[in-house]
C-alpha cells in the first residue's frame, strides 16, 4: 500500500508523463532528498513508474510523441528556425541532420547548394531528393516506427566513419539542469556520438521545449556551439548559455 506522499507523487508523475527530482523535492520541501528516492524506489518496484538519473517517467511513456503529430505542432516556430538555421550552412560542407521534425522543415527550405548531407531520417532524405547538387546519404541502422529514426550499432560505426562540419540536432525537452534531452536511449547515443564527431554543433529547438523533459540526456551546453529557436528563452538558460560561449539564435 503506498502512502499518501507515494501516491502523490504517482499521480503528479501519471499526469505529467516525466518529472524531475527537483520537482519532486518542491513538492514536498519538507522531506529529504533521500526519501524521495525511496518513494521513486517502491513506485518502480511496484511497477508504477520507471527511474532514470535525475527524474522519473511513466510507465505509459515510451518516448517521443509520433512522429506525424509532432510534424503538425509549432508550424510557424519550425519556419523561424529554418529561417535561422539557413544562415549557418556554407557550401562544399559536410553536414548531418538527425530525423526531428525541424530538420524536415529544414530540408523542405533548403537551397540547391553542394553540400555533402548525412542523415538518420528517411523523410529527410525522400525530400532532399528533389534537389540535384547535395550528395545525400541515408545511414543504415534500424528504423524506429514510432519517430522515424534510424540507429543502432551499425548507425554508430556508420558514424564513426564519417567527417561532420556542422550537425543540425533536434531536441525533445531542455533545461539548465538536465540539458538536451531525447525520448530513447538509441536516439541518444547516436546524437551524443554526431556532437562528438561534428566541428560545429546545432541543436535546434522550439520554445515548447524549455517546459519539457525526456529520460536520456546526449549533451549540455558545454557541448554545443549555437541553439536556434523561434522565440526568446528562459533567462537562466541564457545566463548559462552565455557562461558557456554558445550563441542563441
Amino acid at each position: 500500500m503506498y502512502s499518501i506522499r507515494q501516491e502523490q507523487i504517482r499521480e503528479y508523475i501519471e499526469h505529467n508523463n516525466v518529472v524531475t527530482i527537483k520537482e519532486l523535492q518542491k513538492m514536498f520541501p519538507d522531506v529529504s532528498l533521500m526519501t524521495i528516492h525511496r518513494d521513486l524506489d517502491a513506485l518502480e518496484k511496484d511497477g508504477a513508474v520507471i527511474k532514470f538519473r535525475g527524474g522519473a517517467k511513466s510507465v505509459r511513456h515510451t518516448g517521443d510523441v509520433e512522429f506525424n503529430v509532432r510534424m503538425r505542432e509549432n508550424l510557424m516556430g519550425k519556419q523561424d528556425i529554418t529561417r535561422k538555421a539557413l544562415a549557418l550552412l556554407q557550401p562544399h560542407t559536410s553536414v548531418f541532420l538527425d530525423a526531428s521534425t525541424t530538420n524536415l522543415a529544414l530540408a523542405r527550405a533548403l537551397p540547391d547548394m553542394n553540400l555533402n548531407i548525412f542523415t538518420t531520417g528517411p523523410s529527410i532524405a525522400l525530400e532532399l531528393c528533389r534537389l540535384h547538387n547535395p550528395v545525400v546519404t541515408l545511414c543504415c541502422g534500424t528504423i524506429n516506427r514510432n519517430n522515424l529514426a534510424i540507429s543502432g550499432q551499425n548507425t554508430l560505426e556508420m558514424l564513426e566513419k564519417i567527417n561532420i562540419d556542422t550537425a543540425f540536432i533536434g531536441v525533445s525537452g531542455c533545461s539548465v539542469e538536465a540539458g538536451f534531452t531525447c525520448g530513447t536511449e538509441s536516439d541518444m547515443l547516436v546524437k551524443r556520438l554526431v556532437i562528438q564527431k561534428a566541428r560545429k554543433s546545432v541543436l535546434v529547438c522550439g520554445h515548447d521545449k524549455f517546459t519539457c523533459l525526456m529520460p536520456y540526456t546526449f549533451a549540455t551546453l558545454a557541448d554545443v556551439d549555437y541553439v536556434v529557436s523561434d522565440g526568446q528563452v528562459p533567462e537562466a538558460f541564457a545566463e548559462a548559455a552565455a557562461r558557456e560561449n554558445v550563441t542563441i539564435l
